[in-house]
């Protein structure tokens, strides 16, 4: 008869393997294990020390951000300020400029009425000179007579009366 084995029923291999199994879970957890819960405490100690100091690298963007906020907060306000300012400056000197430039118009003006009636008064002066002559040359040819000097005085005067009477109207006008 053949000898029949199951595999189920243990033999002496068995018992050889457990021990050398019982042998490396041993060495594994006294020599091994202990190196391996040093590294990965190392290195779960390192990766906290990691997160706290990215949490502090948070914290320390997010207060920058709020000083960063805040200071351009400051910086607009003193550009308004600043343009404020500027603008009331512009419009100072845009008043100054029109008032000295209404100050030159009226000196001009009145320059050139005084200009205007100084040429008038000429004007009439030429006139009455050439229209006492005017006069007295028709007159004389009206008369058919020389007229003396005090006549021609007279008649003189109140050629000048008539003119200076029709240029002040004129100038009323």
């Amino acid at each position: 008869m053949t000898a029949v084995s199951v595999f189920l029923l243990p033999n002496g291999t068995f018992f050889v393997e457990l021990i050398v199994l019982i042998a490396i879970v041993i060495v594994t957890g006294k020599y091994i294990l202990p190196r391996f819960n040093k590294f990965l405490e190392s290195r779960q100690e390192l990766v906290r020390a990691s997160l706290e100091a990215a949490e502090e690298a948070r914290a320390a963007a997010a207060a920058t951000d709020d000083e960063r906020v805040h200071v351009l907060a400051e910086a607009r306000e003193q550009a308004r300020e600043i343009t404020a300012a500027a603008q009331a400056l512009a419009d100072q000197v845009k008043a100054e400029a029109g008032g000295r430039g209404e100050a030159e118009y009226d000196r001009i003006v009145a320059s050139a009425q005084t200009e205007i009636a100084t040429a008038r008064q000429r004007a009439i002066d030429d006139a009455s000179a050439r229209i006492g002559e005017i006069v007295f040359e028709l007159v004389s040819q009206i008369v058919g007579r020389e007229v003396d000097q005090s006549t021609h005085e007279d008649l003189l005067r109140e050629a000048v009366a008539a003119l200076n009477t029709e240029a002040q109207k004129g100038a009323a006008n």
